[in-house]
């Protein structure tokens, strides 16, 4: 592959799609950027959908992340509305469900991912909603001014946030998970307890181990949600937030290599060097474990990825190398997390969890590898410089409250 290509088709208008286009125009890129997206809107920010935009604090149109304008001064090609039907790799070009028909010298497939479906769940009923789009969240705003029980299927961040704004609303919130403790496959058992206790003060309750058997409608727009175990809630809304899985079909069909997501390299090419992926559908090679292939639903990883892949394009081909970061806000307590830590990684907290604020730092023997906080912002942003730098404090020094992490990051600066 030419390191200037002529031509960049990029599949996917969401953040990391459009990212890629802007980061190539930053960079000098002057050549053709065609950006393809399935939905009609403008490119705009997903997370505010299951936070400010349902309580009313931003609107639809402060969620794009650009004007209309901007693409005509970008000379950045928009097809609003397409869908890819094929990718033709012998031909370097992708079809379009329209017919048309768009030649590339470089892809970037940013597809995303979609909300995992549930088989015993008919989401033909108004009030079963699923989130993920701009028009999923204007339907589900609308319910939740007329809702008074909600249950939520799925304890990860996007039900617990859309279940604490629930509660805020006066709603009688009953939330069903299929594992024993909230946002098991993020966070600590430490953080999870404290956020779990967070919502239960709010008047939230929880179902653990617990599986949906069925849904039935009932008179009056009331649903019966029906557990295995045999008990039944009624909601007048259920929300269907059971995670999501990886949009890698069409890398698959044109024979790209695929696990859980499209596997990329340290340069985040995919087994064709004229085909990237990145964002929340791309399994890559995580620096900071061994190479280990990760793929992760972060805004932030979506974005620093889009950049990488703009500067490769133009002759920057270092590894990808960037610390993961996530964030979380909960009725009025925000998690940040930073690093990817591993289940059976030990934990040690800092603070009291009953304040409301407080930090766990995440050890494999002695090395750091994630650090979540709890209302704890500066030692979000001390602990993402650690992480980045490799640099692990002691279990004691993370432990201590009066001890200050930067100290460290000063004391690896050169003389």
């Amino acid at each position: 592959m030419n390191a200037r290509p002529n031509a960049v088709v990029i599949v996917g208008a969401g953040q990391a799609g459009l990212q890629v286009a802007a980061s190539l125009r930053d960079e000098g890129y002057d050549g053709e950027i065609r950006l393809i997206g399935d939905e009609a809107a403008l490119p705009y920010q997903r997370p505010p959908l299951s936070k400010s935009f349902l309580t009313g604090g931003v609107s639809a149109h402060d969620l794009s992340l650009e004007e209309s304008r901007w693409f005509d001064e970008a000379r950045v090609e928009r097809l609003a509305g397409e869908r890819v039907s094929a990718i033709d790799r012998k031909r370097q070009r992708v079809s379009l469900m329209s017919g048309r028909v768009v030649s590339y010298e470089h892809l970037v497939l940013a597809t995303g991912s979609r909300n995992r479906t549930l088989p015993f769940i008919s989401q033909a009923f108004d009030g079963v909603l699923s989130l993920r789009s701009i028009h999923d969240a204007q339907r589900l705003k609308a319910r939740l001014e007329l809702a008074r029980r909600v249950v939520v299927i799925g304890a990860g961040f996007l039900g617990l946030e859309v279940a604490s704004i629930a509660a805020e609303r006066g709603c009688d919130v009953h939330v069903v998970e299929s594992v024993d403790r909230a946002m098991k496959r993020a966070i600590s058992a430490e953080m999870s307890a404290a956020f779990a206790a967070h919502h239960r003060a709010a008047g939230v309750r929880f179902s653990f181990d617990a599986r949906v058997q069925r849904i039935s409608s009932l008179d009056g727009g009331a649903y019966q949600v029906e557990l295995a175990d045999g008990a039944c809630l009624e909601a007048d809304l259920v929300l269907v937030a059971a995670g999501v899985v990886p949009n890698s079909e069409l890398a698959a069909a044109c024979g790209l290599s695929v696990f859980n997501g499209i596997i990329v390299d340290e340069k985040l090419r995919t087994s064709d060097p004229a085909i990237s992926a990145i964002g929340d559908c791309a399994a890559f090679p995580y620096a900071f474990d061994g190479g280990d292939l990760l793929r992760l639903e972060s805004v932030q990883n979506a974005v620093d990825q889009a950049r990488h892949v703009a500067r490769g394009l133009l002759g920057q081909a270092e590894p990808y190398d960037q610390t993961p970061v996530f964030w979380s806000d909960q009725g009025g307590a925000r998690l940040q997390i930073a690093g990817v830590a591993r289940r059976l990684d030990s934990s040690v907290v800092r603070g009291d969890p009953e304040s409301g604020a407080f930090t766990v730092f995440r050890f494999r023997h002695r090395q750091l590898t994630g650090v979540e906080s709890c209302n704890r912002p500066a030692e979000h942003m001390a602990a993402r410089r650690l992480l980045q730098r490799r640099i692990s404090p002691s279990r004691e020094q993370a432990a201590d409250p009066s001890f200050d992490l930067k100290l460290l990051l000063t004391l690896a600066e050169p003389a």
